[in-house]
């Protein structure tokens, strides 16, 4: 950073009246952490770091090696706007360094950066624009719950959508935060929400993404209501996706719209949808991390668990929506809110790069509903189903040398890890459904 970048981001931040800074990252899981500090060490912050210990954050370091750097994105300055005038709040996001300024490998914002690096090289930008469904619950007694705040449908207005307020206040929020939202809606299942943002280069996108979270449920904490991503909180509705939107540009031009290709689409948007669809299961373990993400993966709840793609079928895992020329895109349809979104985005990057550099063509689109075919006509069309559990999306990363060379070593390890503790915790757990299925029977 530059001495001119530095003493521009402290008159900002002297004149936006700033007490305390937020420096912000995430863990392998994509949970938002934070080292507070006073402005007056905004300097240090902006030429040298900040030193924390990384020993205690999830998939990061061991004891020997547990010292990290903080180093602020100045682009990523903002206020929070919720936070009171008198004890004024801003934050950057950061990257993480070790010793002799060295990029950490474990590091989630590191991994997208490679992988961006990766397709600069090849003269392409990746753009992203995420759907983040959550659900609006009520707390009860200091305590998250699954009590609905409200029973609107899809698109319904107030006085339905009782939840209509905290949604508008997250709206005013993110754009005071430097948002562009396209749309606020309530979704299908009761309590259920989606605020869309505009898409943008995939950094910032996956920045905006941990922002979007973390400023929803602080707000909706303010009206006592608990903002959830989790992707199937409750059984035999809707669950909450992430529908991501992907291209790729070139020269400044999209280089997914080809005026005379079959649908309009170029070969590089052909070869990236192959690449995704080849490695579709590896980037399942990514996108879809935790025991609870395969109770969305389930056929039936719109959610896409059919490895194809279409021009028009929403039961695809990949759909091109309608849009051309500079919107032309494709929709990967399967990852939920609980993803990492730079590992997320990183590893859809690097699926797509591999296609174009080895031309993988995808297979024929698929337009009927695939929900309908029976498992002999889907066998017909050689349609595979994303892996069914958490482990199985586990073995299918360690097996596909692309997506776990994009993720690296370090995060690898970590992934392999979690599977591995979260599934023995879950497996050695006696759940509610056997209580009552065994208890009194037996």
């Amino acid at each position: 950073m530059t001495r001119d970048v530095v003493s521009g981001m402290l008159e900002r931040i002297d004149a936006d009246l700033v007490k305390f800074l937020r420096l912000q990252f995430t863990d392998i899981q994509g949970q938002p952490k934070n080292v507070a500090i006073p402005v007056e060490q905004a300097e240090k912050a902006l030429t040298e770091g900040i030193w924390f210990d990384g020993s205690s954050i999830e998939g990061f370091a061991r004891i020997e090696e547990s010292d990290m750097l903080l180093k602020p994105d100045p682009s990523t300055y903002s206020i929070l706007p919720w936070r009171p005038v008198e004890t004024r709040v801003a934050r950057f996001i950061c990257d993480i360094c070790t010793y002799g300024n060295k990029p950490f490998d474990g590091d989630p914002r590191n991994v997208l950066k490679k992988a961006i690096a990766d397709a600069k090289k090849m003269g392409f930008t990746f753009n992203t624009g995420p759907e983040l469904e959550f659900f609006l619950f009520k707390m009860i007694d200091g305590r998250p719950s699954t009590k609905f705040q409200d029973y609107g449908g899809y698109f319904d207005l107030a006085p339905t959508d009782l939840a209509e307020d905290v949604r508008r206040d997250i709206v005013i929020a993110l754009t005071q935060m430097g948002f562009e939202i396209e749309a606020s809606h309530h979704e299908v299942a009761e309590s259920q929400h989606e605020i869309d943002f505009k898409y943008s280069e995939a950094l910032n996108t996956a920045d905006k993404v941990i922002t979007f979270k973390f400023a929803t449920k602080t707000l909706a904490l303010m009206k006592n209501l608990n903002a959830t991503f989790m992707a199937k909180p409750i059984a035999g509705i809707n669950g909450s996706g992430m529908h991501t939107h992907g291209s790729l540009s070139k020269n400044g031009k999209n280089a997914f719209y080809d005026p005379d290709g079959s649908m309009e689409l170029s070969n590089t948007a052909l070869y990236y949808i192959g690449g995704l669809l080849k490695h579709a299961k590896a980037i399942t373990r990514i996108a879809n991390p935790t025991i609870n993400s395969y109770k969305r993966l389930v056929p039936g709840y719109e959610a896409p668990v059919y490895i194809s793609w279409s021009a028009a079928n929403r039961s695809a895992l990949v759909r091109v929506p309608a849009a051309r020329g500079n919107s032309t895109r494709a929709e990967f349809r399967s990852p939920d809110p609980m993803c990492n979104p730079y590992l997320t985005f990183a590893a859809m990057l690097a699926a797509g790069l591999d296609g174009i550099r080895n031309k993988i063509e995808p297979p024929e689109s698929t337009n009927m509903n695939i929900y309908h075919m029976s498992e002999g006509e889907r066998k017909k069309l050689g349609i595979e189903m994303l892996p069914g559990s958490l482990i199985e999306s586990q073995n299918e990363l360690n097996k596909d040398t692309v997506i776990a060379k994009a993720m690296g070593s370090h995060i690898m390890e970590g992934l392999n890890l979690i599977t591995r503790l979260e599934s023995d915790a879950f497996r050695l757990a006696v759940h509610p459904w056997e209580l009552d299925r065994y208890l009194a029977t037996y």
